[in-house]
């Protein structure tokens, strides 16, 4: 943000000026979008999705996701909810695989003969290793430690970025800044002022 700024000075100050002002004549809609990268002030969940819905990027490759599974399924024996669970742990609530993933894949994983069902006092249905599916695990283990650590690492991601204190803040300067011009009366040098301070702010954060 800071090289483009500095690059194009006061056109890219007007460019700012226009586009607040055209935010503010529908309502605020749209103010934000763009800005920093994400979907407006406090962004949201960091959208991975196995289904490839929209332009979110995908988490797992073909094959990625039985592996994790199979891991996940011999560390102890589980049903399909407690593996989107386990996922969603991992990554620390920024990807979950949904349902429609993971029952097929489990299907999948149990013709293969690499899980079995186990033993349940439960209503839900519990899967476990087999001994094909350990040596399957043996055959994949750097594979599989490479997935693992890309899940933690995206937890970890998650943390950094999108800490509470972080998204209040956010929360804060969108309330502030749509209160203010929304305001009949503000002049084209207050409105150079607030893109200053932007500017500024966003230029000391890169710069952490």
């Amino acid at each position: 943000m800071r090289h483009g700024m500095n690059r194009h000075g006061c056109g890219d100050r007007h460019a700012m000026h226009r586009a607040m002002r055209e935010a503010m004549r529908h309502g605020g809609r749209g103010f934000g979008q763009g800005f920093g990268g994400g979907r407006g002030f406090g962004g949201g969940r960091h959208g991975h999705d196995d289904e490839g819905r929209g332009r979110r990027q995908r988490m797992f490759d073909t094959g990625e996701l039985r592996l994790v599974l199979l891991k996940l399924i011999a560390d102890e024996p589980r049903h399909g909810y407690d593996l989107i669970r386990q996922i969603e742990e991992l990554t620390g609530g920024a990807y979950a695989p949904s349902p429609g993933v993971i029952y097929p894949t489990l299907t999948l994983l149990g013709d293969m003969g690499l899980i079995e069902a186990a033993d349940s006092d439960g209503a839900k249905k519990l899967f476990a290793i087999t001994s094909a599916g350990q040596a399957e695990i043996e055959a994949n283990r750097e594979s599989i430690e490479r997935l693992l650590a890309r899940l933690t690492q995206v937890g970890e991601e998650r943390q950094r970025t999108d800490s509470a204190s972080v998204r209040r803040a956010m929360g804060n300067l969108r309330t502030v800044l749509m209160n203010r011009l929304g305001d009949r009366d503000l002049d084209e040098a207050t409105l150079h002022d607030v893109v200053a301070l932007i500017d500024e702010a966003a230029q000391k954060i890169e710069r952490l």
